[in-house]
Order: C-alpha cells, then sequence, then structure tokens
C-alpha cells in the first residue's frame, strides 16, 4: 500500500484544510451571496455541532429514532456458495427510512434548527436523500421542498409517495436529462433565492464547502460502528470493505472507519451500459479535474468541457462527478475504484434477496457484486460490504425492466 507519507492517524485534522481541500479537490466556487451562506453555515457547524448539547441530542436521535446501531450480518449462504471468502453487510438498509441518508439528514436538520432557520431543501435521485430529508423536517417541524428530476420520480413512484405523505413539497424537474444532475442545478438555484431563510442540505460528499466535510463526519458513525461490530463478531478486522460510489456518502463514512487499518477499500461506480459516453456514471474511472455544483473534483465532460450525460440502472449513483475526497483517496491509492454494470448489479439484487432474504438498493446491490467478484479472486478471507439501502423502492422498476429472474 502506498499512501504517499499520509498520516492517517491525523488525517481528519488535516483534511479538508480550512478552504475546503482535499489535496487540489475541493473548495467553494459560488457566488459572494452564498459564499456568505456557507461560512454561515461552516461557523455553525464547527461550533454548534461541537457542542455537548448537539452531539447529546444526535446521538439520542440515533437510538431512540433511527434505531442504531444497525447491525452487521453474516452472508452465509451466499458465501458458502462462492468459494472460501467471507462475505458480511453493514445493514443500513435497516436504519429508519430504509438507507444511510438518514445519518445526515437528522444532523443537517438538527443543525438547521439550531440556526433558526425554517426551511430545509434538497435534491434527490433514487429518493433515499428525500425521504430522509422530509423525515427530518417532520421530526423537526421545518418546512421541506426537494427537487427530484422527472425520469426519477417515475422510476421511483415509492418514495415519491414517501416524501409527500410526510409532508415535503416534491418539485419536479423537466429540464436537460431530467435526472439527479439537473435536479441538483434547480435546488441550488432554489437556494440562491432562499438561503437566509433556509438550508440547502445536501445529500453526498459533494458541492461547496463544508458539505463534503459535514456530510462525511455525518456518516462516519457506519464506519464506525461497523468497525468495533466485525471485530467483535470475528475477532480481527476485514481483509476488505465495499461500498458503491455515486456522489459517495455511504462509502465516505464507511471507508473513514477503517483508513488508518491495514484493511483494502474498494468503491464502486456504476458502468451501467459500458464504457460509452453517456452509457455509465463512472467519474473516477473515466473522468478528469473539473468544477460542478461549487466544487473541485473528478467529473465526466461532454466534448464541450461541461458535465456530461450520465447513466445508470441506479438512481442515486448517476451523477457526473464523486465527492473531492474520494478523488483525493484515488490519488493517494488508499482506496481503489472499480466499476459495475446494470447485468452484474441487477443479478446481485436477486441472489442477496434469494439466498440471504434481504432485498438491496440497486444502488447497493453495486457493492454486493464487486464484493462477489473480490470474493472469487481472493481466494480466502473476509469482506464487509456496505449495504447503504433496502430495495423496496426498486422493485417495480426491476421487475418492469428485468423481470423476475
Amino acid at each position: 500500500m502506498n499512501f504517499n507519507n499520509i498520516n492517517f492517524d491525523t488525517y481528519f485534522q488535516n483534511y479538508p484544510n480550512d478552504e475546503g481541500f482535499f489535496g487540489p479537490y475541493g473548495g467553494c466556487y459560488i457566488s459572494d451571496d452564498l459564499k456568505a451562506a456557507m461560512a454561515e453555515i461552516t461557523d455553525a457547524y464547527y461550533s454548534i455541532c461541537q457542542s455537548r448539547k448537539f452531539i447529546d441530542e444526535l446521538r439520542r436521535i440515533r437510538k431512540e429514532f433511527q434505531g442504531r446501531p444497525t447491525p452487521v450480518t453474516h452472508l452465509e449462504r451466499l458465501s458458502n456458495s462462492i468459494g472460501n471468502v467471507q462475505l458480511y453487510a453493514k445493514r443500513e438498509d435497516l436504519n429508519h427510512t430504509g438507507a444511510h441518508k438518514l445519518n445526515h439528514c437528522m444532523g443537517e436538520a438538527l443543525l438547521a434548527k439550531y440556526m433558526g432557520k425554517k426551511k430545509i431543501i434538497a435534491e434527490t435521485g433514487a429518493g433515499q436523500h428525500g425521504v430522509a430529508l422530509a423525515t427530518a423536517a417532520a421530526y423537526f417541524g421545518l418546512e421541506c421542498d426537494i427537487y427530484m428530476g422527472s425520469v426519477d420520480i417515475k422510476k421511483q413512484a415509492p418514495n415519491v409517495a414517501r416524501m409527500k405523505i410526510l409532508g415535503a413539497n416534491v418539485v419536479e424537474v423537466t429540464h436537460g436529462l431530467a435526472t439527479l444532475k439537473e435536479a441538483v442545478d434547480a435546488a441550488f438555484e432554489a437556494y440562491s433565492r432562499e438561503y437566509k431563510d433556509c438550508i440547502y442540505c445536501i445529500g453526498s460528499v459533494v458541492g461547496p464547502h463544508p458539505f463534503p466535510m459535514m456530510v462525511r463526519d455525518f456518516q462516519y458513525v457506519v464506519g464506525e460502528e461497523a468497525r468495533s461490530q466485525f471485530i467483535e463478531m470475528t475477532g480481527h478486522l476485514p481483509t476488505a470493505i465495499t461500498a458503491c460510489v455515486g456522489g459517495g456518502s455511504n462509502s465516505a463514512g464507511f471507508f473513514a472507519g477503517f483508513l488508518n487499518d491495514p484493511v483494502d477499500i474498494y468503491g464502486v461506480e456504476p458502468l451501467g451500459r459500458g464504457t460509452k459516453l453517456g452509457d455509465h456514471a463512472a467519474s473516477l474511472q473515466y473522468g478528469t479535474e473539473g468544477i460542478m455544483h461549487g466544487f473541485n473534483s473528478i467529473m465526466l465532460k461532454d466534448e464541450n468541457g461541461d458535465p456530461a450525460p450520465v447513466y445508470s440502472v441506479a438512481s442515486g449513483l448517476d451523477y457526473p462527478s464523486s465527492g473531492p475526497e474520494h478523488a483525493f483517496l484515488r490519488d493517494l491509492g488508499r482506496v481503489k475504484y472499480d466499476t459495475v454494470g446494470d447485468e452484474d448489479a441487477v443479478d446481485a439484487f436477486f441472489r442477496l434477496s434469494r439466498m440471504e432474504g434481504i432485498i438491496p438498493a440497486i444502488e447497493s446491490s453495486h457493492a454486493v457484486a464487486h464484493a462477489i467478484r473480490l470474493a472469487k479472486e481472493m481466494k480466502k478471507g473476509s469482506i464487509l460490504i456496505c449495504l447503504s439501502g433496502r430495495g423496496d423502492k426498486d422493485m417495480d422498476y426491476i421487475i418492469e425492466n428485468y423481470g423476475i429472474r
């Protein structure tokens, strides 16, 4: 392992720096008005979120409302069907609302409450972030607007219904490809008009500083729990861990718990239908450095240098860039980034369902598929998968487009 002399004992003290950079990636590339709003959020995060009162309340919420800690499950039948490598899953599908997203949404909404804001807004792709934020808004009595592309609204009808039942205003975005990137565009535009009275609760480790840091920190609970649970269960660390990466919130929090350990770490991007531009969303594999949505990272670009069209069967992964920390960890060599296509993800979706009684989100199925592939290569050891969410939201779409396998 070559980590370029990075000391991971002090990693979180040094990255991001005061300007929000992980090496060359990150930063805050937005208008002066929004920079002032981001500075307000940054100051509040560094003061309020470090206070005992905030931490105690967030811990209580996680335990009494979210149902944390979520368990680690040994996937024994699936493991035995492959060989000697033992597979385990960190069960974020059992977190309240069915995915990891509530971890940072409750933190962001609690911060909004402490800052005296009346409204929270966000984008969503697969709908899990939207459901989580609508849940947080209902819990704290805040107004909530969720921006969602019309394509994703059709694919994720159950989550759209959940958001509306929870009292959120779902704003349909119809321009461009009408998926996650366009939803982010629309949410940023709305935030530029309303920032004095609301917070834009970004749904991943993307966007201008402080969000890549803040979302990672709120998601760190996943990696922290998983590490201690796995050691308690097995007496040792896993050989490898793997998680899906779109923007990369579940993986950022999961990886954070293991960065200083002798563990191989894999991030799994969506290869979609293939390597042709527009058929996938594997930015770290095929992208180049560029700025979008207020941050510098690795992104997929079209012939004009603008964000390229992207595609994935997983609505939560079809984003043309990735979090700046993921780009940094890739450059350091600490995390290896690989890809899984639609077909393998769908196969893993059914395989985990049939062999373990767990219906995974199609996003999480990318990590399951990667773990199956990796297990065949490793021959021995153990792999811990971040099962970032459950697949209720995907069942109708998968059956309609792929049938029952």
